[in-house]
């Protein structure tokens, strides 16, 4: 081998590790250049979709590009989830998720496509949010302990709507049923806010709304909030009393996170956690959210995969005691 192909040979050699360096430094580098896709996996006006646009706008400002919110509703949100594990692992389609899709969905539908645990990559929880049992104005409900009674009085004749199988509201008075051994029939709609309609229209007894869709009802006085549903009382609701004042170790509750396609790299996925986190951190966007009756979170991503896990054991188990079976 001449001179002139050794030292060309050396040189490739020890600019190997520059390249390297550079292949794995260089997404996050130049990341982003252009507009992010966040999927809200549900029709707009819910919680989800509430949330969406609040994360998307205070997110393009932290990255400084637009972050375009997406509805992919259908199947609880199942639909949109799909649509995320079927993107480019770039960083340039993120989703704003919650339970339904991540930890119910595998056990209330026979064909998933997907698996919550191993197509997709937590980058960070945003909020925990209470959901709010709400009734009609002129409804003999008053408090669970009305609700309770009159569903042993008549098992099966009061109902309760919800934005889907497996939504919000179906677990949280699934959870109810079960720890308090009632029978009240589920009237699934489209959406939260037909839910919410449903109730206000006297079509069924109440409704469990995540805070974000449901407290202007309660705040305006269009419907009357009965109870929340997390361990203790919401800010935003000071005077109504938990549904575990009632029935001990009641707790449900809606969290929102923000997830990528699996294979994005760690380096955007990294930047992408330190905007989510500092944002929710903000006083101007964890007062929001406070008022708003959501607790502000903020994650790691292992921190956000092992949450995954325990949500998904914990209404594994409430879906398992209730009886529902796979469709």
């Amino acid at each position: 081998m001449d001179m002139s192909r050794r030292m060309a040979l050396s040189a490739l050699v020890a600019f190997a590790p520059i390249c390297r360096t550079y292949a794995r430094q260089a997404p996050a580098d130049t990341y982003p250049n252009r507009p992010i896709r966040l999927i809200s996996p549900y029709e707009p006006g819910g919680g989800v979709d509430i949330m969406a646009r609040l994360v998307a706008r205070n997110l393009g400002s932290e990255l400084g590009v637009a972050v375009v919110v997406e509805n992919r509703p259908g199947a609880g949100g199942v639909v949109g989830t799909q649509a995320l594990t079927a993107a480019a692992p770039d960083g340039y389609t993120l989703i704003l998720d919650s339970p339904s899709p991540l930890v119910v969905a595998p056990y209330l539908m026979k064909k998933l496509n997907y698996d919550p645990h191993k197509d997709l990559e937590p980058i960070s929880l945003i909020a925990d949010v209470p959901a709010v049992l709400l009734v009609k104005n002129d409804s003999p409900i008053h408090t669970v302990a009305d609700l309770l009674a009159m569903a042993r009085k008549a098992p099966g004749k009061l109902t309760f709507s919800s934005s889907g199988l497996g939504g919000t509201a179906h677990l949280s008075a699934q959870l109810l049923k079960v720890l308090a051994d009632v029978d009240m029939l589920h009237v699934p709609y489209k959406g939260t806010a037909p839910a919410i309609q449903a109730v206000i229209t006297g079509e069924v007894t109440m409704t469990f709304a995540d805070m974000t869709a449901g407290l202007p009802f309660a705040r305006n006085h269009q419907l009357r909030a009965v109870a929340v549903t997390t361990p203790k009382r919401t800010p935003a609701l000071p005077d109504v009393p938990t549904v575990a004042e009632t029935v001990p170790h009641y707790a449900a509750s809606v969290w929102y996170g923000v997830l990528a396609p699996k294979g994005t790299p760690r380096p955007i996925i990294d930047k992408l956690n330190l905007a989510l986190v500092k944002f929710v951190h903000t006083p101007e966007v964890n007062k929001m959210l406070v008022d708003e009756g959501a607790e502000p979170a903020g994650s790691s991503p292992e921190q956000f995969r092992a949450f995954l896990r325990r949500e998904s054991e914990r209404w594994g188990d409430v879906i398992r005691k209730s009886g529902l079976q796979p469709q």
